[in-house]
């Protein structure tokens, strides 16, 4: 592999990720070397490579090994410029935190973190999944009085977060252009406040940060544990929340649920509206891959795909957004390259390694919402104390479907069911074992609940 090698192959990417994505994300990549099957590129920031390693890198794999290239894995790393890094450790004068910082950004220039062109409200596919949380960043997006503030989202990898959140920031700019509206990571923030104390400019850093108009911050909960970034966050909220200036979040998991985030900030986030995006269904799955495939309509002129494919795909695909997209996209390169119909020998074919990964692992908690749904009664209720045969019955099917859909360990279970026992969990289990021989009702709950949780 030869940076002549990676120029030739840059080319090809561009003409799958479009001009826009290439520019931003692939360009300013450098090839470095390739050892024991990994190929190291260096990026200008951390962010970067972040945002590359969860867009591009199944791409880029696919095509240094088209190419020849014998590679297993692609890695990122700041690009190492000593005459401008500053010191790797910074520890803050009210708390022993410490951040490796990739780059400077001069204070008084607050530029915002890259908005992706693919990420608006036109290319989001909504289902119900995502509709409450689609409904309210549309809202916030108009510009208008501040109904709820902050507005937190919030939910696992891949389910259209941070999608929304440049949708929001491309909407605004294109409604309110008079808006200041600043769009960055936790990192980012985390970044600049470090700066800010290394340069003794912290009051450089309060007046640029409260002189937004609209203040957005991706992936919050990497501020966690870091008292004194959380310390300056919670003042920056506190500020423009008394401007009555809009704030949108968001996060892995619900604000209260961000282990090492302090009361106080988490009070402050639970105080607008908090929406959770779900894990999508096979509808909006299959949605998503019909939005997708109109996309690459042109980019693929006559590249025929077989009926059945893209239901295949949504069935199997079902953890995560980015790997069902990556998968298409894979899908659409190769069957270009070979001159192929994407049928379902060359889905299986070319997606093999993606299909052995994303067979379908149940989680506890999977089951414990969807029995909950089935049952008509709320989460807090079924995993809660209470003895309610309208709560016990329930939560003993939940821990049966747990010890057989799972490979998590007695205790392990009785810990995610309000921290039981896992006698308790042991006898829930006997119990419905028991009902499935003289309950029809029981056996056929069961059985249904079963059938969906492995579809």
């Amino acid at each position: 592999m030869t940076q002549e090698k990676w120029g030739q192959l840059r080319q090809r990417l561009l003409k799958t990720v479009g001009q826009n994505n290439y520019t931003t994300w692939i360009e300013p990549l450098e090839f470095e070397h390739l050892e024991d099957g990994v190929a190291t590129f260096s990026v200008p920031t951390n962010f970067m490579g972040n945002y590359v390693s969860q867009n591009f890198a199944d791409l880029i794999l696919y095509e240094l090994n088209t190419a020849g290239a014998k590679v297993q894995r692609v890695s990122f790393q700041v690009a190492a410029n000593t005459s401008k890094r500053p010191s790797p450790r910074v520890v803050s004068s009210k708390a022993d935190e410490s951040v490796e910082q990739a780059t400077t950004t001069p204070l008084d220039a607050l530029q915002a973190a890259p908005l992706d062109a693919r990420f608006t409200f036109d290319s989001f596919v909504v289902g119900k999944p995502n509709e409450l949380a689609h409904a309210a960043a549309r809202r916030v997006s108009e510009g208008g009085p501040v109904t709820f503030n902050p507005l937190v989202l919030y939910g696992g990898v891949g389910l259209g977060k941070t999608h929304l959140m440049h949708a929001i920031a491309w909407e605004l700019r294109a409604r309110k252009p008079d808006l200041n509206v600043l769009y960055l990571s936790a990192e980012q923030f985390m970044y600049r406040f470090v700066q800010a104390l290394r340069e003794r400019k912290m009051m450089d850093f309060k007046v640029l940060f409260r002189s937004v108009d609209v203040l957005m911050v991706d992936d919050v909960q990497f501020i966690a544990g870091k008292d004194s970034t959380q310390e300056e966050f919670f003042h920056t909220f506190n500020a423009l929340v008394d401007q009555n200036k809009q704030i949108i979040i968001s996060a892995d998991r619900a604000p209260g649920e961000i282990k090492d985030l302090e009361e106080r900030v988490k009070s402050r986030l639970q105080c607008g509206l908090v929406v959770d995006l779900h894990p999508t269904d096979y509808e909006l799955r299959l949605g998503i891959l019909q939005t997708k495939v109109q996309q690459y309509r042109g980019s693929y002129p006559g590249l025929e795909i077989a009926d059945g494919v893209l239901e295949f795909l949504a069935q199997r695909i079902s953890t995560n957004v980015r790997v069902l997209e990556g998968a298409l996209t894979r899908l659409f390169a190769f069957a270009s390259l070979v001159g192929r119909e994407i049928d379902m020998e060359l889905t299986q074919d070319c997606l093999a390694d993606v299909l052995r990964a994303s067979e379908r692992k149940i989680t506890v908690e999977e089951i414990q919402r969807r029995v909950s749904e089935y049952y008509n009664i709320r989460l807090s209720d079924m995993i809660g104390p209470k003895r309610l045969r309208s709560y016990a019955r329930p939560r003993q099917v939940a821990m049966y479907l747990a010890k057989q859909l799972t490979s998590r360990s007695l205790p392990e279970i009785g810990r995610r069911f309000g921290g039981r026992d896992h006698t308790t969990v042991m006898h829930g289990v006997k119990r419905i074992e028991e009902l499935k021989l003289i309950d029809g009702q029981i056996a056929e709950d069961v059985e249904m609940l079963r059938r969906a949780l492995e579809a």
